[in-house]
């Protein structure tokens, strides 16, 4: 029989960077609030997954400048960087990977957050009562929490794998084919194999350079040429100056695609562009631009991959290559109509979806309830940064002015 439901005024689902800057702007603003929420995260940790997914692909530090961060005030991070200057990185103050984690937990400690509570939420199941509708959060160890209003801060991004994965016919070994959200390189010993890594962005970049440093051969392949950038998005997308025209846009698919265009896919930082030249040189590492994976077959001991080159000097020209692991970084793709713990919700509240992207009001609110979207799935209101620390800042803001 199920234990009695835990009751709470705010339930935030998910502990990583949004919902830290979430409750950061919550302190601020809304002081009377500070006894009226519960954090829920498997992990029963703050940024445990950002922490593991940073460490796992040893990544050195932040793509964003120090003023991105979950502190509301912008210079924080700065100020509690001046006796370690040298973890800043160029160009613009890039904060490293343990500076940033050592901040974070600065912050917990100034703002006397409580623990997270070690819980998954399986379902949110709605309570449509007319004067006081609930939110009933089911967790993994039977028991549930009855919560006035819900923030949902746990990103609902899908792993997204190319077709030609799902048409493997021959059983092979789980670990000799696998999404880059599977790979951690602490693990590896990779003297003398060949890895080939499929994807054009950041992460497929600090693979390459993770698994050379093991002693494998890469060869990274990519649909389209490398594109060399700085940001995920331009930096005009932080401020009025794209976001104005942006918000005041009434057409969704508009929308959709200007974030589309604005974030124009993967990409690699000049930085990490000079980190892959350099192995190029050294012969520990191939580039295949316009080129992509056919059909792959596995051959008892390793991969045999057909690859299509439709490069200018070689179109739609077919070569065989072998490999003895495959490390995917295509990517995640976003569908709130894919979240599990958003069906009843979108039962009990059928709202307008944009190719995956819910449809909210200003405020982040879920059409019809007290239920409040951050990250990636908030992209339609919030702009391209929405799933960057820039747009956990824009969105704390909105959602704190609803409560």
């Amino acid at each position: 029989m199920p234990a009695e439901a835990l009751n709470t005024d705010i339930a935030i689902i998910g502990a990583g960077p949004h919902a830290l800057t979430f409750l950061a702007y919550l302190l601020q603003k809304r002081k009377k609030l500070r006894q009226r929420f519960a954090v829920f995260d498997s992990s029963g940790m703050w940024l445990q997954q950002w922490q593991q997914q940073f460490a796992a692909f040893e990544i050195p530090h932040l793509r964003s400048p120090a003023v991105h961060h979950p502190d509301p005030n912008p210079y924080a991070l700065r100020k509690f960087a001046e006796r370690r200057p040298q973890e800043l990185f160029a160009p613009y103050d890039l904060p490293g990977t343990q500076l940033f984690q050592d901040f974070c937990v600065d912050l917990i400690r100034r703002l006397e957050l409580p623990p997270v509570l070690q819980a998954k939420v399986l379902r949110i199941e709605p309570l449509q009562h007319q004067l006081r509708p609930r939110f009933r959060l089911w967790l993994a160890d039977d028991r549930s929490v009855i919560a006035r209003r819900v923030v949902f801060a746990k990103g609902g991004s899908q792993i997204h794998a190319p077709e030609w994965v799902s048409q493997i016919q021959s059983p092979y070994p789980p670990e000799r084919l696998c999404h880059s959200q599977q790979v951690d390189l602490r693990k590896f010993h990779l003297a003398g194999e060949r890895i080939l890594i499929v994807g054009g962005g950041l992460t497929s970049g600090h693979l390459a350079v993770g698994a050379i440093s093991r002693g494998a051969k890469v060869v990274l392949m990519a649909r389209r040429n490398l594109q060399e950038k700085l940001f995920d998005a331009e930096p005009g997308w932080l401020g009025p100056k794209y976001l104005k025209d942006f918000w005041a846009e009434p057409d969704w698919e508009k929308r959709w695609y200007l974030i589309q265009q604005a974030r124009n896919g993967g990409s690699l930082t000049p930085a990490m562009m000079l980190q892959l030249r350099r192995l190029m040189r050294r012969d520990r590492l191939q580039i295949r631009e316009q080129c992509q994976v056919v059909k792959v077959i596995w051959q008892g001991t390793h991969w045999l991959v057909h690859c299509r080159d439709d490069s200018r000097d070689a179109i739609h020209s077919v070569s065989l290559h072998e490999f003895d692991r495959i490390w995917i970084a295509t990517g995640t793709k976003l569908d709130v109509t894919a979240e599990p713990l958003l069906t009843d919700i979108l039962n009990a509240f059928p709202l307008p979806v944009e190719r995956g992207l819910p449809i909210l009001d200003p405020c982040l609110r879920w059409s019809g309830c007290e239920l409040y979207v951050m990250g990636g799935l908030a992209a339609l209101q919030v702009g391209p940064v929405a799933r960057n620390l820039s747009g956990a800042r824009m969105a704390s803001e909105r959602i704190v002015s609803a409560l």
